[in-house]
């Protein structure tokens, strides 16, 4: 008699499985734990969000994070199964980033895969939706790409990464677009602005809704290798790491860019913008070369430091050239009032005036956040190339 086919077991299989079956009867049984059900963020009907972790071992945890104003962090509370709670807010639509610090130890919340690189440490994200983040937004609309490039440096002597916006329809046409150089900020890589800035997502939206006009848009790693040398003085590695973008951006950035992508190479085509130290590296690029952008967008920042008193000589030729101003169509400067870098903005608004500098200046509620990042990017790329 023919046996069913799922009862037909070698010997030898019926051997293993006989030795198998005492064994598999001693094996510890796992317990469950609240871990297993956990969810954290929850984002609440009152725009409030319950961030959770199980650390039943732990005796303090706590959570900051862009939310916070001002930036002191949250305890969070244990129940008596070990999960450790806080409820935040209601908060604004928006797009924010936090940490988790368990008994001392800075953390990310392992039931969030959200994150946002840095060049040394991850935050996680969490996302509060409403029509508030509609220009943020992964909407129904045609998207551009993102391209993470690889390319050697010359200049540093290793393979650099930057990342790449080419909009909707760029791979099957023929077009010529204009370039903008967008840099990210102090502790970021080049990530940074296609995560946690959303840049491609809000270029698709404006371009859906024809606010903008089509463009590549470079985002280059702007974080330098540091001398961490012992006694090496810190406005030396600061000048030092100034230079090295500089060399980075013009020799090595913009010709890889102009020789692989399709782009219009003039000034009048040319749009650069950053934020914190990004909008640093853009006042010195710009200063000192300011032949190359017809538009500079300068976010949360200006002369850090020491860099304030040396500037006016460094940059005598740029501020001193009465034809600076014909050649910059847009020169715009945003901050928010309790951004910490306030003073250092307004000593950089104070030379540019010095020296008749025209710009355009915006301020806004809030500090040196993402959040207000990503509006300055929304506000700034339709007023590009026009």
């Amino acid at each position: 008699m023919n046996l069913p086919f799922q009862l037909r077991v070698p010997a030898c299989g019926l051997l293993t499985l006989a030795l198998s079956l005492p064994v598999m009867a001693q094996m510890p049984q796992r317990q469950p734990t609240p871990n297993d059900t956990l969810q954290s963020p929850r984002v609440l009907n009152d725009k409030r969000i319950a961030l959770s972790i199980y650390a039943p071992k732990a005796s303090e945890v706590t959570v900051s994070g862009d939310f916070l104003s001002p930036a002191k962090p949250l305890s969070l509370a244990k129940n008596e199964q070990g999960v450790w709670s806080v409820l935040i807010g209601p908060l604004k639509p928006d797009y924010y980033t936090y940490t988790l610090t368990v008994d001392g130890v800075r953390t990310i919340d392992p039931k969030n895969p959200v994150i946002k690189q840095g060049i040394s440490s991850l935050e996680n994200v969490m996302t509060v939706p409403g029509d508030a983040t509609a220009f943020e937004d992964n909407q129904s609309v045609p998207h551009g790409e993102v391209r993470e490039v690889w390319y050697p440096s010359k200049s540093l002597g290793m393979m650099r990464r930057m990342h790449v916006y080419t909009p909707p329809g760029y791979e099957k046409g023929a077009t010529k677009y204009p370039v903008f150089y967008l840099l990210h900020g102090g502790g970021d890589d080049d990530s940074g602005w296609n995560s946690i800035g959303r840049a491609g997502f809000i270029l698709d939206n404006l371009l859906a809704s024809g606010k903008a006009k089509p463009m590549i848009v470079v985002m280059p790693n702007g974080s330098m290798p540091m001398n961490n040398k012992p006694g090496s003085d810190l406005a030396q590695s600061m000048s030092a790491m100034r230079a090295l973008f500089a060399d980075e951006l013009l020799k090595e950035v913009m010709p890889q860019v102009e020789k692989t992508y399709r782009t219009l190479n003039n000034r009048e085509n040319r749009a650069i913008a950053g934020l914190s130290m990004g909008g640093f590296q853009t006042l010195d690029v710009t200063l000192s070369h300011p032949e190359l952008f017809d538009y500079v967008g300068v976010f949360s920042s200006g002369f850090f430091g020491a860099t304030i008193d040396e500037a006016e000589t460094k940059y005598a030729k740029a501020l001193q050239d009465p034809a600076f101003n014909k050649g910059k169509k847009l020169f715009w400067v945003e901050i928010g009032k309790d951004d910490f870098v306030m003073d250092a903005n307004k000593k950089t608004l104070a030379l540019l005036d010095k020296h008749n500098i025209k710009y355009q200046y915006k301020e806004t509620d809030g500090g040196h956040t993402w959040i207000n990042w990503r509006q300055y990017l929304h506000e700034y790329a339709p007023l590009l190339f026009r």
